[in-house]
């Protein structure tokens, strides 16, 4: 599934048009984007919970070269899976 075809299945439920099913869905996902960039978590019952993670800078391996390189530390997305949607998905 993609985001059209979330669009598409907010569409059938909300009615009204595709520009508003997409403006909701934009919405949806701006919220939970922004709410990283804070580094806050974002919690969906029933889902999961959304946070961003440190990731310590580190040493790697150029595997075309070999040579040695210097990965700065950053922050990345994580995603942990709430007990009922593993139950779901099993």
């Amino acid at each position: 599934m993609n985001k059209q075809a979330i669009i598409d299945a907010v569409h059938a439920v909300l009615g009204g048009t595709k520009v508003q099913a997409e403006q909701a869905v934009d919405t949806v996902v701006d919220s939970i984007t922004n709410t990283l960039k804070r580094g806050e978590e974002v919690s969906i019952a029933g889902i999961g919970i959304f946070s961003v993670k440190q990731r310590a800078a580190r040493e790697a391996r150029n595997p075309r070269t070999g040579e040695s390189i210097q990965v700065p530390a950053m922050k990345v997305p994580k995603f942990r899976a709430a007990k009922a949607l593993k139950e779901a998905v099993k």
